[in-house]
């Protein structure tokens, strides 16, 4: 069972607004380096350059989306860590980075993806669906998946912090890097399907995936938040009908 949190008031206030900016800060750097950043597009289509390219945009893009909907448990981690002031520091960012770095092996996926699609013609340079069939189908596999037992046991999880915590608390520093891991699984498990959807509009299509980071913020965080992912999933759902319903015309 993990320990309950210790310390003053005001140092926790300040740890937590410590931790709030720099993830905050870190969002935002990666915000920017996509809007300034290469396009992958640049590198012949399915090469090795092209791979390269796309390799660090997807990692920044899956931190940047991913990392605001994490801050409950980080912040949860952090306040329950401080009961043992050795280490805290240490043990808080082995967390983050483990989480982190399970999300930049799954950027790894989404990096050879979007390369394999080029290369088969179906993807545009900027990461966008050409083929109805591949739009529709992405849209429906996200949809169901939003309606899933799966998606919402792993949202459930998400969504409480503590209860995560009191289950898989372990010790030091090698114990965050474990937690950290099975929060990113978790993560992952949750929102895999909703980011498949960047290639239904393009990964360079910066509206496109602030649209998917709020459905993924609300509903991992906000109260009724579960309600926004079931309605997102019946949306996800009408609209890949549509398309391919479209493409028989």
């Amino acid at each position: 069972m993990a320990p309950r949190s210790g310390g003053g008031s005001g140092l926790l206030r300040l740890e937590r607004g410590l931790l709030g900016g720099g993830m905050a800060a870190v969002t935002a750097l990666c915000w920017a380096y996509l809007l300034k950043g290469p396009v992958s597009g640049a590198a012949p289509p399915g090469s090795a350059h092209g791979l390269a390219v796309a390799l660090p945009l997807w990692a920044v893009m899956m931190t940047g989306m991913m990392l605001p909907s994490t801050a409950p448990m980080l912040f949860a981690y952090a306040q329950v860590s401080r009961r043992d002031a050795s280490g805290h520091l240490a043990r808080t960012l082995a967390f983050i980075l483990a989480y982190l770095g399970l999300w930049v092996l799954a950027s790894a996926l989404g990096a050879l993806a979007q390369t394999g699609l080029q290369a088969a013609g179906v993807l545009s340079h900027l990461g966008a669906s050409t083929l109805p069939a591949l739009s529709g189908g992405l849209l429906l596999v996200a949809g169901a998946y939003q309606l899933s037992p799966l998606k919402q046991a792993c949202l459930r999880g998400c969504r409480t912090p503590m209860g995560f915590l009191l289950t898989e608390w372990r010790p030091g520093a090698r114990g965050a890097l474990v937690m950290g891991a099975r929060h990113g699984a978790e993560c992952i498990l949750c929102c895999w399907a909703l980011m498949a959807l960047c290639f239904v509009l393009g990964t360079m299509n910066l509206l496109w995936m602030g649209i998917l980071t709020l459905i993924m913020l609300v509903e991992k965080t906000f109260p009724g938040g579960r309600r926004v992912g079931i309605v997102a999933g019946w949306a996800f759902l009408a609209w890949g009908a549509w398309v391919l319903l479209e493409s028989l015309v």
